[in-house]
């Protein structure tokens, strides 16, 4: 089964899922938020895709962030902020068997179905 993992609210997530769902795919929604997420699974997501990849530098709650701690940012230090503030996690993040997707590409899901 098809994992995405996002925020219920964010726009992309609501166009991945309407996607998805006109496509007529099975799939488990995880809002980081209302479900949580692990310090394991936030590791995992790392490994895969890399945490400057993860990393929503374009979102409200790490442009809020001090000059200084974006300058200086480690992945120890990174993890533990998208921990604390999943808004920092870049979405929608798609999970099927061994492969991840970041963010929301009609032509890599497409490809993930045919698959």
């Amino acid at each position: 089964m098809i994992k995405m993992f996002g925020i219920k609210n964010c726009d992309t997530i609501k166009k991945a899922r309407k996607w998805l769902e006109h496509h007529n795919v099975d799939y488990q929604f995880i809002d980081y938020r209302l479900d949580g997420l692990t310090a394991e699974q936030l590791s995992l997501f790392s490994q895969k895709l890399g945490w400057q990849n993860l990393l929503n530098s374009r979102g409200t709650t790490y442009r809020a962030l001090p000059e200084t701690t974006k300058t200086n940012l480690t992945e120890t230090f990174a993890l533990e902020l998208m921990l604390q503030q999943p808004a920092m996690i870049k979405r929608p993040l798609l999970v099927h068997d061994n492969t991840y997707l970041l963010g929301f590409n009609i032509a890599q899901y497409q490809q993930l179905l045919d698959n």
